[in-house]
């Protein structure tokens, strides 16, 4: 089965934890992957003015990606998915940072283009509502199915 890495918003910002970018690192080393950082942009979407609180303005992602995209807000940017679909592949393992917002965000994304989400639960972490990412591994598996628990799923799937 064809399929890429799609690595959340593993950024400064939001403080990931060193397990997680190295797990993260360590599967991107064996498939064709992009990232997403978010970037703040207070014109483009107002986290600033009705959250009281904004992203860095210049955060790189931590984790190596063969293609990076920057984003301003919850979804990922349409040319992420462009390029996804030119990579014509069957699926996307998805993982990384805000389990419960950017990375379910993600998944719609992704479902609704067509490209198959499945989230690595073992290296995705919550938002600040629950770090833990299991409300976000629940809303993941209701709307998409497709959550591989850990790396010997991952291989034998």
């Amino acid at each position: 089965m064809r399929q890429a890495l799609l690595i959340v918003d593993v950024q400064a910002s939001f403080s990931p934890p060193e397990w997680l970018i190295q797990g993260i690192a360590a599967v991107a080393a064996g498939m064709p992957s992009v990232a997403t950082v978010e970037r703040h942009d207070e014109a483009a979407t107002p986290f600033e003015r009705q959250l009281g609180w904004k992203p860095g303005l210049s955060d790189e992602s931590l984790v190596p990606a063969d293609r990076v995209f920057v984003k301003h807000g919850y979804l990922p940017p349409a040319a992420m998915i462009d390029h996804l679909l030119g990579m014509q592949v069957e699926r996307v393992l998805v993982c990384g940072l805000q389990a419960d917002t950017c990375v379910l965000a993600a998944g719609f994304a992704l479902f609704d283009a067509g490209l198959s989400p499945a989230l690595l639960s073992w290296l995705t972490v919550g938002s600040s509502l629950d770090r833990s990412g299991e409300l976000g591994v629940r809303l993941w598996r209701h709307h998409f199915g497709a959550v591989i628990l850990g790396p010997d799923e991952l291989l034998a799937g």
